[in-house]
């Protein structure tokens, strides 16, 4: 290679060095942003984590708590409390206050948390269906029949989470009502359900004897 090719290669290699000096002078500012990003994104996601996690225990803890206090009627509003910070987990605490509400005599504040539960459209599904179930069941024979029969045929519908329950209660609703042979078909319905489990059929089976009808062939 002659002394001038050398010459020339060198010129253009500092050219390229100088050109990518002066891209790095200028844009170098986007790849530092960058870096500091992706490490301050990645610091804020584990301090996220851990708040949520500590969040998370303390509601766990206060619950724990609430529940330990031997009078009911303060162990309702000790829940009251956790309720207002409890987060996705309202609904769970909402449930188990209601029934300590009942525990403590105050059915009138235990089925106003059912029904708000219920009529909530920020509770899933689940909760708000097991809401109504647990509504329906307190209110017994006191609520008017057709829409007590409303209420369970819409709970039993096919893949309803509750559904055996519901069908279970629809045999109590009827025999509230005095209609023992549609009771017993109820009963007798209920014990081809798929998914019972032994203690339902148990308690079915024993159901339909003490009301004097025929078990089902197996």
């Amino acid at each position: 290679m002659s002394e001038t090719d050398s010459f020339l290669d060198e010129v253009a290699e500092e050219v390229r060095r100088d050109k990518l000096y002066g891209y790095a002078r200028k844009y170098g500012w986007i790849a530092v942003l960058a870096v500091v990003l992706l490490v301050g994104g990645a610091a804020y996601l584990e301090w996220s984590k851990a708040r949520t996690e500590a969040e998370a225990q303390a509601r766990g803890d206060a619950m724990i708590a609430a529940l330990n206090i031997d009078s009911a009627s303060e162990r309702a509003a000790a829940l009251a409390e956790v309720v207002e910070e409890a987060g996705a987990a309202k609904a769970i605490i909402e449930l188990r206050r209601a029934a300590v509400l009942a525990e403590a005599g105050d059915k009138t504040a235990a089925l106003a948390v059912l029904d708000e539960l219920a009529g909530s459209a920020d509770v899933e599904p689940l909760y708000q269906e097991l809401a109504k179930l647990k509504a329906v069941i307190m209110r017994g024979p006191d609520m008017d029949q057709p829409q007590r029969m409303a209420v369970l045929d819409a709970l039993a519908n096919p893949g309803a989470p509750f559904r055996t329950i519901a069908l279970e209660q629809r045999a109590v609703a009827l025999l509230d009502a005095g209609d023992k042979d549609g009771a017993l078909e109820q009963l007798r319905g209920l014990l081809q359900e798929p998914g019972v489990s032994d203690a339902m059929r148990n308690r079915t089976e024993q159901l339909i004897i003490a009301l004097g009808g025929d078990l089902p062939d197996a």
